[in-house]
């Protein structure tokens, strides 16, 4: 291990390997490219200090040197143990990134990383699950008056940023980068849906076509990962507990049931719900032989671990991400990645042209705090619209597409009520 006051990580030798991985995805982010040459020109966070609790692999990286080229003094912990690449956080120690990660580091090292990054005394933080930001309120409230505010990566981590401000113990404003359209709209559904699939296929070497896949959950990364499975050749099962979406799903053209049908049919399971025990005890009772089990949520607690290992009689390693749970019956269930995020512990996460938008929305997330924190209350806000429309824009001149403008006769037709029939 190689531990100064300004970095925590593996192996300092491994930052080669780690600036060759941030210079590829580097080449397929035009956006935050963009984003970057205006901020090295500007400097708008010049004296600024930014706390990060982040997944450290290639794409984040790109982020965290784009706020240190506009000045800021950037720190950062892991927002997932299993997440982390050592050979990119090597290389964020080498470029002057106060970081602090070791793929695979314990909950007590997870958490010791997080205040050694929230030692800067930050007056922005970027969370993705809100661990950081709980943790300031919980037990580093002396830093609360400092921070200007946070932006926040994941829909699990909104909805505990929600519960906070609901019952009224948010201290500064937050902005729910989650909720901005050219996040969720694209990250969680085409992002999740492809990396999710990526994390399963190369951890098991299995074929999808033929199989019977269960969904669980269908919010916008459920819809991908439903999307992705049955363009793969399965067929689709949802379980959900909120009858739109289960109405969606199903007009979508997939089978809607309950978990309790569903774990007997089932093949592969993958969850994305945010919550807790989603696939417990009972369902493990009346799967078949063979079953796959996965998680896309933020947290390892959609899949019951503790209901897994009081079923066992026998618990092996038979590949790596993979753990084999022998029942007392013969029956063999297999979990992946231990149950935390398979995209990320088990492959590389987001496709670089996905998180090219999302970590777009995150620098000028921090920027908007910056420029206007003293008007912001502590509460939940989203991104002005425009910011949203400035990263689509962009995306798509990368891509080649142009679009139609409306014409003041037809802006006027719009504003206008005297129009009739």
């Amino acid at each position: 291990m190689d531990c100064t006051k300004d970095y925590c990580v593996r192996d300092l030798d491994l930052a080669p390997s780690g600036e060759r991985k941030i210079d590829w995805v580097s080449r397929f982010m035009p956006v935050l490219q963009s984003i970057r040459k205006d901020f090295e020109g500007k400097k708008p966070f010049k004296g600024v200090k930014i706390a990060t609790t982040l997944h450290l692999e290639m794409k984040t990286a790109f982020l965290l040197l784009t706020l240190k080229a506009a000045g800021a003094e950037v720190s950062a912990a892991a927002s997932n143990p299993l997440s982390t690449q050592d050979d990119v956080v090597a290389a964020l120690a080498k470029s002057g990134v106060k970081v602090y990660a070791v793929r695979g580091e314990s909950r007590e090292e997870y958490y010791e990383n997080m205040h050694k990054a929230l030692d800067i005394g930050p007056n922005i933080i970027i969370d993705d699950g809100a661990d950081m930001i709980s943790t300031v309120m919980r037990e580093r409230k002396e830093l609360i008056d400092g921070i200007w505010g946070a932006s926040e990566e994941t829909t699990t981590g909104v909805i505990r940023l929600r519960a906070m401000e609901k019952d009224g113990v948010l201290k500064f404003p937050i902005i729910a980068v989650n909720d901005s359209y050219t996040k969720y709209l694209f990250d969680n559904r085409y992002g999740t849906g492809q990396s999710t699939w990526d994390g399963i296929i190369r951890t098991t070497n299995l074929l999808v076509a033929g199989k019977n896949v269960v969904v669980v959950g269908y919010g916008w990364c459920g819809r991908g990962i439903a999307m992705r499975a049955k363009g793969l050749g399965a067929t689709v099962i949802v379980v959900e507990v909120d009858p739109i979406r289960a109405l969606e799903a199903r007009m979508d053209g997939f089978l809607v049931t309950n978990m309790g049908e569903a774990a007997k049919i089932g093949d592969i399971f993958v969850t994305s719900t945010g919550d807790i025990n989603c696939i417990r005890r009972e369902h493990f009772e009346v799967m078949k032989d063979g079953v796959i089990m996965a998680n896309a949520g933020h947290f390892d607690v959609e899949i019951s671990k503790p209901d897994l290992e009081a079923l066992a009689v026998e618990i092996n390693e038979v590949r790596p991400n993979i753990r084999e749970y022998k029942l007392a019956d013969g029956r063999r269930l297999y979990l992946l990645a231990d149950g935390r995020l398979v995209n990320l512990a088990a492959a590389d996460g987001h496709p670089a042209e996905i998180m090219d938008m999302s970590f777009a929305l995150q620098a000028k997330a921090a920027e908007y705090i910056k420029d206007n924190h003293n008007k912001l209350k502590p509460k939940v806000y989203v991104l002005p619209r425009e910011i949203d429309e400035m990263v689509a824009r962009i995306k798509l001149v990368s891509m080649g597409v142009e679009i139609d403008e409306l014409t003041e006769e037809q802006k006027n037709y719009l504003e206008s009520w005297e129009h009739g029939t």
